[in-house]
């Protein structure tokens, strides 16, 4: 759905939408709320749920349906422990620790997060159903957009699928440097573990593992 970032000063500048919102007798967050709910009545018509960005959690709360699915991304939010704990779905996918356009975010520090982190057990499971490694495209093209992504993506895919108990990045960077390898091997130009940022060329020469 999206729902993220929405200046709704822009609404009250337009003739046209002003006079909709005059006539309605809506604030203009009372138009958001409206526009979110007309897409998720539009998409349950569908048989399909609606996946928000946290703004809408942060703006609507409990008025929100609760097939909604909550995408958290904004850093240091609580948006999916919130969520979680009043029912709804999440997705976790915080900027400035999963998002793969952040070229100085390491592997390790991917590797390290948990999106169940002051969430009991149970409801993580029931609740958190996913997260995403997020590739925005601003500082990214055709030449570079895969040594970007990779291998660090591996790392966020390990965290999710894993226990939460798993958490050694000392133990999983055997594990990343070898998909690395194998992901060269198949012309995919993933770049070295051992980057201090994202898509450097190789620190030394040598084979993959020693990148």
């Amino acid at each position: 759905l999206g729902g993220d970032e929405v200046n709704t000063d822009c609404w009250t500048k337009t003739p046209s939408v002003a006079n909709w919102l005059k006539a309605k007798n809506m604030t203009t967050d009372d138009a958001y709320l409206y526009l979110v709910a007309q897409a998720q009545e539009i998409a349950h018509s569908q048989g399909r749920d609606v996946i928000g960005w946290e703004e809408i959690w942060n703006h609507f709360g409990t008025k929100l349906g609760k097939s909604t699915i909550i995408q958290q991304w904004l850093p240091g939010s609580q948006a999916a422990k919130e969520a979680v704990e009043a029912g709804y779905r999440v997705i976790w996918s915080t900027d400035g620790v999963w998002y793969l356009d952040g070229l100085k975010v390491t592997w390790e520090t991917m590797y390290q997060q948990e999106p169940c982190d002051g969430i009991d057990a149970d409801k993580c499971a029931k609740y958190v159903i996913g997260g995403g490694g997020e590739m925005w495209g601003e500082t990214a093209d055709a030449s570079d957009v895969l040594q970007t992504i990779w291998p660090r993506l591996a790392a966020i895919s390990e965290r999710l699928w894993s226990p939460r108990t798993v958490i050694s990045t000392d133990a999983a960077q055997p594990r990343i440097t070898a998909f690395r390898c194998l992901l060269n091997a198949r012309g995919i130009p993933a770049a070295p573990v051992t980057n201090d940022a994202a898509r450097e060329a190789p620190q030394r020469p040598g084979s993959c593992y020693a990148q």
